[in-house]
Formats: C-alpha cells, sequence, structure tokens
C-alpha cells in the first residue's frame, strides 16, 4: 500500500478500535516495514543525527527483520499530527521534543522544568535507559497508552536567553518589560515570574520579530538559533538555564508490544544506539566543539550567570514545579524531580 499524507490523515481520525483491527491482522513477515515520523528537517543536522541514524542502523543491522520507511521535514505529518496518528496506529513511531507534548503528556515536563534542566542536563545518565527516571516516566506514559524506547542518552543544552539591543538581558532584573520570544509553558511561567512578557513566536518568524523590535529577547536552545541564523540579530546570550527538551522515540505500547519479538528486538537495539548517541553527539560534537566558537568568534557576548543568580533563579520559579507536580500528582511529581536532581526518591 502506499503511504502518502491523506491516507495517514485519514486513517488517524479512524476509531482506535479500527487501529486496533488493523493490527490484529496484520502478518509478520522476513522484513515487514515500518513507518517512523519527524517534523524536524535534515537541515538542522544536530537534531537529525540521531533520528536518522537510529533509522540507518535498524536498517543497516536488522534488514532480514524490518524495513523502516522514515519520513522526515513533516513531509507525512506535522508536528501537531503525530502524537494523534501514533495514538491511532496509523504510523509505528515517532520522534518527537518532550517540549511539544508536554501539554498532552505531562509528565514529559520533567525535561524542562526551571530549576531542574540543569542539573539533568549536566547529568544524563539520570534519564538514561534503565535509569529510574526513566522507568518513572515510562510507567506514567504507559497509564496512556505509549512508550518511549530513548530520551536519546539525556535533554538537549537548556535555552538560554538570547537577547538584541544594548545592553540587552544580562542579568535576571533585565527581564523586567521586556517581550521575549517561548514556545514551552515551563518556560512561560518562568520568564512571567521575572516581569517579562512571554510571547508565543514560531522559529521560521524569528529573525525577523527580532530584527523589527516585534520581541526584545528569545528563549531558545542553540539550535534554533544556529538554524535560523538569529546570531545575526542578538548581541548577548544570558546562560540562564530556563528550559530544555528532550527528543523521544515514542510507541504505542499494545501495538508495540503485539510485534514479533525480532521486530521489537531490532527496535530497542536501535534505541540503544540512539541512547548512546543521539544527545551526546548534539551537546558535544555540535554544540561545545561547533556552534559555540563560532557564535564567539562572531563577537556575540557570552554572559555567565554566578551562582548567586542561578539560586535565585530556581528559587523565583519554584512556583512552575509546584504547579507540574500538581498536574502529574504530588507523590509522581517530587519523585520524578527527586531523581532528575540526584536525590533519592
Amino acid at each position: 500500500m502506499t503511504i502518502n499524507r491523506r491516507s495517514v490523515l485519514a486513517g488517524t481520525a479512524a476509531l482506535t478500535a479500527g487501529a486496533g483491527l488493523a493490527l490484529s491482522g496484520r502478518p509478520a513477515s522476513a522484513a515487514e516495514t515500518l513507518t517512523g515520523v519527524t517534523y524536524l528537517p535534515p537541515s538542522y543536522a544536530d537534531l537529525a543525527y540521531g533520528s536518522q541514524g537510529f533509522v540507518d542502523y535498524v536498517n543497516d543491522n536488522h534488514a532480514d527483520a524490518v524495513a523502516i520507511d522514515f519520513y522526515d521535514s513533516a513531509r507525512l505529518l506535522s508536528a501537531d499530527e503525530q502524537l494523534p496518528a501514533l495514538r491511532s496506529g496509523t504510523i509505528d513511531f515517532m520522534f518527537h521534543t518532550t517540549s511539544y507534548i508536554t501539554r498532552s503528556l505531562p509528565i514529559l515536563g520533567i525535561t524542562g522544568l526551571p530549576g531542574v534542566v540543569g542539573p539533568l542536563y549536566e547529568n544524563p545518565e539520570r534519564i538514561a535507559i534503565g535509569s529510574p527516571l526513566f522507568e518513572l516516566v515510562n510507567s506514567e506514559l504507559n497509564k496512556q497508552g505509549l512508550t518511549c524506547l530513548s530520551f536519546g542518552g539525556g535533554i538537549m543544552e537548556p535555552e538560554y536567553i538570547w537577547s538584541a539591543g544594548d545592553p540587552g538581558i544580562r542579568s535576571l532584573d533585565d527581564i523586567d518589560g521586556k517581550k521575549i520570544r517561548v514556545v514551552s509553558f515551563e518556560a512561560t511561567k518562568a520568564i512571567e515570574d521575572f516581569g517579562g512578557a512571554a510571547v508565543r513566536i514560531p522559529s521560521s518568524e524569528l529573525y525577523l520579530a527580532l530584527q523589527r523590535g516585534t520581541v526584545d529577547a528569545a528563549v531558545a536552545n542553540i539550535s534554533t538559533i544556529n538554524g535560523r541564523s538569529i546570531q545575526e540579530q542578538v548581541r548577548q546570550v544570558l546562560q540562564i538555564p530556563v528550559t530544555a527538551y528532550a527528543i523521544g522515540i515514542f510507541v504505542q505500547t499494545d501495538r508495540f508490544e503485539a510485534m514479533p519479538e525480532e521486530i521489537r528486538s531490532a527496535m530497542l537495539d536501535g534505541a540503544q544506539w540512539f541512547d548512546e548517541h543521539s544527545a551526546k553527539q548534539a551537546n558535544v560534537e555540535y554544540y561545545e566543539n561547533q556552534y559555540w566558537p563560532k557564535f564567539r568568534e562572531g563577537g556575540l557576548d557570552v554572559v555567565d550567570p554566578d551562582q548567586d543568580a542561578l539560586d535565585r533563579f530556581a528559587e523565583v520559579s519554584a512556583n512552575v514545579r509546584t504547579a507540574w507536580t500538581k498536574e502529574v500528582g504530588e507523590e509522581i511529581g517530587q519523585q520524578a524531580i527527586a531523581l532528575a536532581m540526584g536525590e533519592t526518591a
């Protein structure tokens, strides 16, 4: 059957029961094809490294069991359409940034909580496959019929505050009264707590928004800055870890568990590769070794906050963490935060 956007969207709109019937009649074959998606384009080489690497690894090492039909750049499904399609069974797996789907899957907010993302970024093993935090997050995802095979072995480098103008935002006090582009709920709350006005602007419009003064600054990961050439419009970056995200491989739990053993083994083997390479490659080989040196050489003023500023940010943004724990459940939320911070849950 030919896979195209129209047929996938039609399947997504179908009842879940229909998806279940399709699964039960699915024949096991020597090389069954699985369909996977991501909305991220290959031009984001740092982020695409892990997803394309996973696909290549499975196709190269498990060709006798499975073949992956992979669609990047939202060619098959947009970012908003991926999760419904996964739940309906019209795709087999998806790569997604956790920050994009925390409203639907609140437990994923642990990867973006202010005051937590700094220590979690510095200790990626805390969310690696098999870690207590990884298992806790999956236990909550399972309640919604989903499983994450890997979060890439860690979260991506946190999102900092990149500002235009002179002097721009060089301290937490400078946030007050500024219009700042954000994406996630966690970042919105954190910026508002310091008197800033949070503005939702897609990355595709950020360059012009900064150029025209629509916003004074942006909370963003360095991947967005590089991918959209935002370094041409900002003069400084305050390295306060406002929020962050991970890239996960998500499957529908029942559908995945019903797959033949050799296919599940192939996917899990690929997930192990993804866990060992994805976040590490982006954070070290791309960000640390390529992007930051290039930006500094281009004249970007990198403002490194002192410990007092970091402690103040964590203290003021405590209400963001409180709101999140109430949403996911007090016990689960506190346990997840403790594990992310390296404490005994």
